[in-house]
């Protein structure tokens, strides 16, 4: 092994997107074409996508922010709505329910998963009246899936919809109590599920999410609201074949069909519609999914492997079946000296994530330290370390000893 004097890394990031040239063609042959956006690779993308996680329907949207808030949407998330989320997760997660003016709970985190605890979630519903909830929100953190088969039987039990969160997990799966493998956003236990397409996650559009669900009538729903909540679908209008024309002197307008220009804005939407571009590099990314899922899978074990037994770690994510490994995570005393440790040496760990209820928005809203103490636990020593299928074996050595050596 080469000396450190010896090494001639660029900068390590903790996560970063692989660009081919094959992802360069499919731009750029997007790019010389007649549609940049609302063309045929939305639906290209959107049919390979549903086929990869396994479920019937999925909308390409702007980014994994804009799926949450459709989601939300969707789901008829309003003033009087309240959600139960992790307080471990990006901030999105339960921003989306604030968007639609809900209120936003949280569970505590079981420290052995880093996921939200299920069983926190039903004490949390065993102590409220029956009808305090109308959802869950609960998230695939690090790439590791939520058991979403034990968490389906919870909601149904309190009438209650489930948005998965699963933008780290594009490629994971739990078992089910049969033995088979659930893949996450397959849509078999979660009403709508959620995946982001930034640099750092398995598939990168620069920016970009999918929303997949089973549901026609959630898919519909979403259609509409992803573009400014306009319908061109005439099975659905509204509005009179004279309000339509436009030409109250047009004879025998009950005999005219809909002219093709119109379109109807029905409910209020967004525009969170994704480019022909984008779409594009998600396509061409996706062809190779499987082989980016299977380097960080090595790479996650090569990590578990030079840590076990080590006394510096208070908990890692081990090796575990179905995991996505969006991130590799562990738990270290003097994180900061750590953190610091390795920037020095280019090595750009990062740290996911602060607590959502020590925000200083949610703390204007009553939350506190103390209130999710597993969760701030965890967030006191974790540091996630670099995770991406071009990371090379040399690279981690040099990130294993530059950890060993400042504990040793």
């Amino acid at each position: 092994m080469p000396s450190e004097s010896d090494r001639n890394f660029d900068p390590i990031p903790y996560g970063r997107q692989h660009i081919s040239q094959n992802d360069i063609d499919a731009v750029t042959r997007v790019l010389q074409s007649d549609y940049l956006t609302q063309g045929p690779e939305i639906g290209k993308f959107e049919e390979a996508f549903a086929d990869y996680v396994g479920s019937n329907y999925a909308v390409a949207v702007s980014n994994g922010t804009a799926a949450l808030h459709l989601c939300a949407l969707a789901l008829d998330v309003n003033h009087k709505s309240k959600v139960i989320t992790t307080p471990i997760t990006f901030s999105a997660s339960a921003n989306c329910i604030r968007y639609c003016g809900g209120e936003v709970d949280f569970a505590d985190i079981d420290p052995e998963t880093f996921l939200i605890d299920i069983g926190k979630i039903r004490e949390k519903l065993e102590a409220a009246p029956k009808g305090t909830y109308d959802g869950i929100i609960p998230v695939d953190f690090a790439g590791r899936a939520v058991n979403l088969e034990e968490l389906r039987k919870l909601a149904d039990e309190f009438d209650l919809w489930i948005i998965e969160d699963a933008c780290h997990a594009p490629g994971g799966f739990f078992v089910d109590s049969t033995g088979t493998k659930q893949f996450c956003g397959n849509g078999q236990f979660a009403d709508l599920a959620i995946f982001s397409f930034h640099p750092v996650k398995h598939i990168a559009t620069g920016e970009g999410g999918m929303i997949t669900t089973n549901s026609e009538e959630l898919y519909q729903k979403l259609l509409k609201l992803r573009t400014h909540g306009i319908t061109k679908n005439t099975d659905g209008f509204t509005n009179s074949i004279e309000d339509a024309i436009g030409d109250p002197q047009t004879p025998e307008l009950t005999a005219q069909e809909f002219p093709k220009w119109y379109m109807e804005m029905q409910e209020l939407g967004y525009n969170y519609r994704l480019t022909d571009f984008q779409a594009a590099l998600g396509t061409s990314q996706l062809a190779r999914a499987d082989e980016g899922l299977q380097r960080r899978r090595e790479i996650a074990a090569r990590y578990a492997n030079a840590f076990s037994g080590k006394n510096y770690i208070r908990r890692q994510a081990g090796v575990v079946k179905g995991h996505a490994y969006h991130l590799y995570i562990i738990e270290v005393d003097d994180r900061l000296g750590l953190y610091n440790e390795l920037r020095d040496n280019h090595i750009f760990a990062q740290i996911h994530y602060i607590p959502v209820h020590l925000m200083p928005y949610y703390k204007n809203l009553g939350w506190k330290k103390g209130d999710f103490k597993k969760a701030e636990e965890y967030y006191s020593g974790c540091i996630s370390l670099p995770m991406y299928p071009t990371l090379t074996d040399e690279q981690q050595d040099f990130v294993i000893e530059c950890i060993d050596r400042f504990y040793g």
